[in-house]
């Protein structure tokens, strides 16, 4: 009975949280800061676990029609956030950097190979919140490509209390997106780590 209702689940959940995504895309007043910095050339495409529900939309509207894919855990929730952000025509690559990590690495550098830009949740799929993994940074790095960093804040929001603090902007607020492009050329991973850490804790809801 669980497996079937697991099944209903990823059938009709995806489309009612897209639906709910635009919703809230299309009611509320956006600001885009430093969106000029972005190229459109490949980036390996970063944001917190607890901003998905804003970022990839986001990411979609700087770089419309960039082939993309995305590092999402093989969890339930995963199956729920894959098939979502099939909507916005991002591939999902099924496993994590933390577990499985070999499999969905091959996997990455095979989309990047082929041109597609690929996103990363740093503090995902489990956490701890707000904590930066090794996956993003390995994968700039070895494909000495530059990361397109995605947060935002907003006014008035939900937040919800799982391990990722996930908000939800209120309709007709206000939402500050965040836009940088970093290079992390020349630095060693822990420097890296360090660096990419900081710079996106500079603009996220605490």
């Amino acid at each position: 009975m669980k497996h079937f209702l697991r099944q209903v689940g990823q059938f009709f959940i995806p489309p009612l949280v897209y639906f709910l995504m635009r919703i809230i895309w299309y009611t509320t007043r956006k600001t885009f800061h430093n969106a000029d910095s972005i190229e459109a050339k490949q980036y390996v495409c970063v944001t917190w676990h607890g901003e998905l529900f804003m970022s990839p939309q986001a990411y979609r509207q700087l770089h419309k029609k960039f082939p993309a894919s995305a590092i999402i855990s093989s969890h339930f929730d995963g199956s729920l956030i894959a098939r979502t952000l099939q909507f916005l025509r991002i591939r999902p690559l099924r496993g994590s950097t933390r577990r499985g990590a070999r499999q969905v690495l091959l996997q990455a550098f095979k989309s990047i190979k082929n041109g597609e830009e690929v996103l990363i949740t740093p503090d995902g799929p489990k956490g701890p919140r707000h904590t930066m993994s090794d996956g993003a940074v390995g994968i700039a790095l070895k494909s000495k490509l530059p990361i397109f960093v995605m947060n935002f804040t907003a006014k008035n929001y939900w937040q919800f209390s799982s391990w990722d603090k996930f908000v939800i902007p209120k309709p007709f607020t206000q939402v500050d997106f965040y836009i940088q492009s970093l290079s992390l050329e020349g630095m060693e991973h822990e420097e890296a780590k360090a660096y990419l850490s900081a710079k996106m804790l500079e603009n996220t809801i605490v």
